[in-house]
């Protein structure tokens, strides 16, 4: 995944939050970020009645009216896929800081738990180090 430094998983899950995708883009997983934004955008056009958005007018109070419009359908289908781009997220994040410390050498590769260095194999599951 070519980190540069460690990741937060819980930061990665709560930026997709408000946008899926934003997670990966803190990643830098663009071409992820981009798939998880066009689902949640796809999923939305699909399921919104156009009607729910007509009113051009960018106000408040036609924000609020244009959002208790939406069908519960639609409502549970964008939570299920902001849910689902969290968790990849939140996954991505983990497992781009356990290869991170994998290659660092601080982390056994077969059982993932920490080494000690003065040793040539890992104490936790007794595999040999390169």
């Amino acid at each position: 995944m070519g980190h540069s430094r460690e990741k937060r998983p819980w930061l990665a899950a709560l930026l997709a939050i408000p946008l899926p995708g934003l997670g990966h883009v803190y990643l830098r997983e663009w071409l992820r970020a981009a798939l998880w934004f066009a689902l949640v955008v796809t999923v939305a056009w699909w399921l919104v009645p156009a009607s729910v958005y007509a009113d051009t007018e960018l106000t408040l109070a036609s924000i609020m009216a244009a959002s208790r419009a939406i069908p519960a359908e639609a409502n549970i289908a964008i939570l299920v896929v902001t849910s689902l781009s969290m968790l990849d997220a939140y996954m991505m994040a983990s497992a781009g800081n356990r290869e991170q410390a994998v290659e660092a050498g601080t982390t056994c590769p077969h059982c993932g738990n920490e080494l000690d260095e003065d040793l040539e194999f890992c104490h936790w599951c007794t595999a040999e180090l390169e």
